[in-house]
């Protein structure tokens, strides 16, 4: 870590018995994203932004983070992109204290504790960053990311009723949560990362 708390990148972690390299995405992992995202269950896509299975949303992605809208941490091994880490702050002047961190990772590395080091990671940019507050959008029945979302401090601040639309037609409820990034910080600097959420 930097005297900032951000990783210097790329980072190889251990995990779960995995060699896994942490890097910021850059305009070669297209073809890998794509991939991964066409390997996720349906559900999981419901409350991106874009349908990332799409080659050119998948482009329009990279230039944002090219051009600092967002910042996109990949996981991956041999290649193969395991999952991903973004923080996407608000150009709206009233709301650029907060920013929005999605997290998705590969079905094979689930239970791994690889969700919770890359919301590590983006609390760290989020951190450098200047961010106040981080938020974080799911459907209710995503019970294990609430789960290490809700371990690490976050906690439930809307709930949207039949916001959210499958490719069958089906209504899911919304739930957003949120964390105060400045009380992660003091966290951080009393136990350090590791000691205050574990991986």
């Amino acid at each position: 870590m930097t005297a900032e708390g951000v990783r210097q990148y790329p980072q190889s972690v251990k995990l779960s018995g995995y060699t896994i390299t942490l890097r910021h995405m850059d305009a070669g992992d297209r073809d890998g994203l794509v991939t991964f995202a066409r390997s996720m269950p349906h559900h999981d896509l419901l409350f991106l932004r874009r349908d990332i299975t799409q080659e050119h949303e998948v482009d329009n992605w990279i230039e944002d983070s090219a051009r600092g809208v967002m910042t996109t941490i990949v996981a991956e091994r041999n290649g193969e992109i395991l999952g991903y880490g973004t923080m996407h702050r608000n150009d709206l002047s009233w709301s650029s204290h907060v920013a929005e961190l999605r997290v998705s990772v590969s079905p094979m590395m689930r239970g791994k504790g690889l969700g919770r080091l890359l919301t590590q990671e983006v609390f760290a940019i989020a951190l450098a960053a200047g961010v106040e507050k981080m938020m974080a959008q799911m459907t209710l029945d995503q019970k294990g990311a609430i789960a290490t979302f809700e371990g690490m401090g976050f906690r439930p601040e809307a709930l949207l009723r039949d916001h959210v639309k499958d490719r069958d037609g089906n209504k899911h409820d919304l739930l957003v949560l949120s964390h105060e990034v400045a009380r992660f910080e003091a966290q951080r600097n009393a136990y350090g990362v590791n000691g205050a959420f574990g991986s």
